[in-house]
């Protein structure tokens, strides 16, 4: 019995996968231009490693596994200090404030010193009250990363996520609680 391999046909490619590569880079990394940037650069990766390609998986599915290294390599590169500098991160969605903060410049993590000298107790307790609203995991990550200090690595290891994982997290936790602040605390 002979098991057929899979052939490539890189004159197909844009026709039969950028669509689906495409759609599948814009679900990881919600950008546009940076999806298409990394479906090209993993049709010229593809096009290098032709002489690679065994033939045990489809077209496709070789396609998708250069791809996946594409966008690990992305986020590695963004949560590097070279590419903080460079990552552009939303902080008002609208209004007078509107506009982007360098990653760079986001506020830094508060030193219990400081939590302790915050004059208002009711900030405080708002401040509570939004990390509780926050999902479970969101919290957790939120608390270790942030109020305790954790890093990336130990974080990771003890709930099992990847880094790439935990960062799109502690954004969407940042995110919620920006809001929850604004429309509990400074717009009252």
């Amino acid at each position: 019995m002979t098991i057929s391999k899979h052939k490539l046909n890189p004159n197909k490619w844009i026709d039969l996968h950028s669509d689906y590569l495409y759609q599948y880079t814009l679900s990881r990394i919600s950008d546009s231009e940076k999806s298409k940037d990394l479906v090209q650069d993993t049709f010229l990766s593809a096009l290098k490693a032709m002489d690679n390609f065994q033939g045990k998986a489809n077209e496709r599915t070789w396609l998708i596994s250069i791809l996946k290294r594409k966008i690990v390599d992305y986020y590695r590169k963004i949560n590097s200090k070279k590419g903080r500098a460079e990552v552009k991160m939303s902080f008002y969605e609208s209004g007078e404030n509107k506009g982007k903060w360098l990653e760079e410049c986001v506020p830094q993590t508060w030193e219990s010193d400081t939590l302790d000298t915050i004059e208002s107790e009711e900030l405080r307790l708002v401040i509570d009250l939004c990390i509780d609203y926050l999902p479970e995991k969101y919290a957790m990550v939120f608390k270790m990363r942030t109020l305790q200090d954790f890093d990336t690595e130990e974080i990771c290891k003890e709930l099992e996520i990847s880094s790439s994982n935990l960062w799109v997290i502690i954004h969407r936790a940042r995110t919620q609680l920006r809001k929850c602040l604004e429309d509990n605390w400074f717009n009252k």
